[in-house]
């Protein structure tokens, strides 16, 4: 249903809006898709470490979104360090 996904992203969106907090795990490019820089965020283990990844502070990230490219498709190609998507 990946049509839906964008509604379902929305969703949470206008949740966090009205004072909620959500957390989603996918492996879905077609949800990563549906979100902006801001809400991504991936972990990584580093050194014996759970560590926290952010989007928008991945510079190659946050220049292909800004050129229009779409997170599902970069997070396929392998551009979020860390995270396999095989």
């Amino acid at each position: 249903y990946p049509k839906l996904l964008g509604e379902l992203a929305e969703e949470f969106r206008d949740y966090a809006t009205r004072g909620g907090q959500g957390f989603v795990s996918t492996h879905s490019p077609d949800f990563l898709n549906a979100v902006q820089l801001e809400e991504v965020f991936w972990l990584v283990k580093e050194n014996g470490y759970t560590v926290i990844k952010r989007a928008r502070e991945d510079k190659q990230i946050a220049a292909y979104m800004a050129d229009g490219d779409q997170m599902g498709y970069l997070w396929k190609q392998g551009f979020f360090e860390g995270a396999h998507p095989q």
